[in-house]
């Protein structure tokens, strides 16, 4: 039946797949990428931090660095645009991020345009770069990293939650306008995971995953076809059942739980 198909095509074999994962010199991209070059895929890795690129291209042969910063459009354009010359691309993993707590009281209006540029404004420019070529090709998979932060609004959040809901209603329609066109789009909704960014964090994270872990998952989730992969489930399904709760019964709930 239609409707208990796999959403995605599954993706299991990544033997000679290229794979550019932009936001891979720490964290979840650093992980997926090594774990995709271990499945015999063509990593391409892309971040601001050259050296860290380089240290994986070293440990992994056969992989590539191509530092950039992902706010900078015309940057992201000539990286796609050297990648495409020199083939097609099979998967595009938009990883980059930040995050900073913030609340409405100290409200830090430069800090918040960082991270819309970073988190959203940077897979908006990737998109305008991988889109023409994907379509004229009519496969390939995109894949942005979300956050259950961007379920619903949270305490401290004021900055990072709407950038990732903004990815979620992205990657939504992004799969409405590209599944019939044989392009595959899947949303990664992580929960705590152990990364420079939640180093930051001075309360306990739930079911705080290793990278290596995340990474695992989200390859799980590829070779099931699935669009939305979320991780911890012992975590994150929690978050889900707290997204169809009436306002007045969320905030009461939040509001006690972050005390």
């Amino acid at each position: 039946m239609p409707f208990l198909q796999p959403l995605n095509p599954p993706l299991r074999d990544w033997r000679g797949k290229t794979v550019w994962i932009v936001g891979a010199s720490s964290g979840i991209g650093l992980a997926t990428a090594a774990a995709l070059h271990a499945l015999g895929a063509h990593v391409v890795v892309s971040a601001r931090k050259a050296q860290a690129l380089e240290a994986f291209v070293a440990a992994h042969p056969g992989s590539t660095a191509l530092p950039l910063d992902a706010t900078d459009a015309a940057a992201v354009h000539a990286a796609a645009d050297h990648l495409l010359a020199r083939g097609p691309l099979d998967c595009v993993l938009y990883c980059a991020g930040h995050y900073a707590a913030m609340r409405a009281t100290a409200l830090d209006l430069a800090d918040l345009q960082r991270h819309t540029a970073v988190n959203y404004t940077g897979a908006l420019y990737v998109l305008s770069a991988v889109l023409p070529a994907l379509l004229a090709r009519g496969t390939g998979h995109i894949a942005l990293v979300g956050s259950v932060a961007g379920y619903r609004g949270l305490p401290n959040s004021l900055a990072y939650g709407p950038t990732k809901a903004a990815l979620i209603h992205l990657a939504e329609t992004l799969y409405l306008d590209l599944h019939d066109k044989g392009i595959g789009v899947s949303l990664i909704n992580p929960g705590f995971v152990q990364t420079p960014l939640t180093a930051q964090n001075d309360f306990d994270m739930p079911a705080l995953l290793t990278p290596a872990q995340a990474a695992q998952a989200i390859l799980a989730g590829w070779a099931r076809g699935l669009f939305e992969i979320h991780f911890p489930k012992r975590f994150t399904l929690w978050l889900k059942a707290l997204q169809v709760l009436p306002y007045r019964a969320y905030f009461y709930l939040v509001s006690r739980a972050t005390l």
